[in-house]
């Protein structure tokens, strides 16, 4: 029998506190019904993590703080550097005329000056923004100079929404009033909560007969074909980042079943095989391309029942060397 001394035990109780613990996503109750996509952004958490404080957050600042960009956030009363901390995407459809899509954002807002600043851009530039009426519900409406509008208003205090449609916007808060648990599909639903909140973004969707017709390059140095045929038999499709020191990746497709997963987990071992054949060749030609072969390097693939995933890592060195190139 093995005994822990009582500094093992310590030890072994501060590590399990300090290791990360995944938590189930809980799908925004104000996502549309009809969504088959949907996205989440831990706003927050990316703006926090290593790698963005010592690569990009000076630059998001400087940006924040260019004059029209400083002036327009004064005016509605934000600062997206404290107060967004996640938002929401649900989408819907099967092709980009056909999309329609609802926007929603968590933070700290306040209200009055939002429909103030949108009541002086409307009458600033009436061609492209307006304030409209559906029933009782009173909205702001952005028409760009190409393509449909899109429609935005305030929930509360804590939670701004914009979509591609009225009654996107209407049903949302509708919902908000609502002590009811998101109104998305099932499938969805269950496909959202094998994400993780913490994460710092990831998308999940319901892709089945969307990929059937897909046509991958016959013609190329790597050989796809395999890919080609699992990608009819997918039925969802998960996407993860991780944002820490480095940035984590991962990509799951959910087959139709064991059978189909085993095929595509074959086909995308080889893909990735493939493409780390043909680095050095690439490499050759262009020297950057050798940050590629250490990214390939941590590339795994792992089939576990109907599911194949797919992970990797940007190491943060490499995105430094990238970021800021030697000579």
């Amino acid at each position: 029998m093995v005994r822990f001394s009582r500094l093992g035990l310590a030890a072994l109780f501060a590590a399990t506190l300090a290791a990360p613990v995944a938590r189930a996503a809980e799908p925004d109750k104000l996502l549309p019904a009809e969504a088959d996509t949907v996205a989440y952004i831990n706003f927050k958490q990316i703006l926090e993590s290593d790698i963005v404080k010592k690569y990009a957050l000076d630059q998001i600042k400087q940006a924040l703080a260019g004059q029209d960009a400083k002036k327009f956030l004064e005016e509605i009363g934000l600062d997206p550097m404290k107060d967004v901390e996640k938002v929401w995407v649900g989408m819907s459809g099967s092709t980009p005329d056909d999309t329609k899509a609802l926007l929603i954002i968590h933070g700290t807002f306040d209200p009055e000056k939002l429909f103030k600043a949108a009541s002086a851009i409307t009458k600033k530039d009436g061609d492209k923004f307006s304030m409209v009426k559906d029933g009782n519900v009173t909205m702001f409406k952005y028409q760009p100079d190409q393509g449909n509008p899109v429609y935005g208003t305030v929930v509360d205090d804590t939670t701004v929404i914009a979509g591609t449609d009225k009654k996107l916007i209407a049903n949302a808060l509708k919902q908000s009033e609502e002590k009811k648990k998101a109104p998305i599909k099932a499938e969805l639903t269950d496909l959202v909560k094998q994400q993780d909140e913490k994460a710092s973004l990831f998308v999940a969707s319901l892709v089945k007969g969307k990929l059937d017709n897909v046509n991958l390059p016959a013609q190329s140095p790597i050989d796809l074909s395999g890919i080609a045929k699992g990608l009819p038999k997918t039925n969802t499709l998960s996407f993860v980042i991780r944002a820490t020191a480095d940035v984590n990746l991962e990509v799951t497709f959910g087959m139709k079943d064991e059978e189909a997963a085993s095929d595509m987990g074959d086909a995308v071992a080889k893909l990735v095989k493939d493409i780390e054949g043909f680095v050095p060749a690439l490499v050759a030609f262009e020297p950057k391309a050798k940050q590629l072969g250490e990214i390939l390097k941590t590339v795994k693939s792992d089939v576990k029942k109907s599911n194949v995933t797919l992970s990797g890592k940007v190491a943060g060195t490499i995105i430094g060397k990238l970021v800021t190139p030697e000579g």
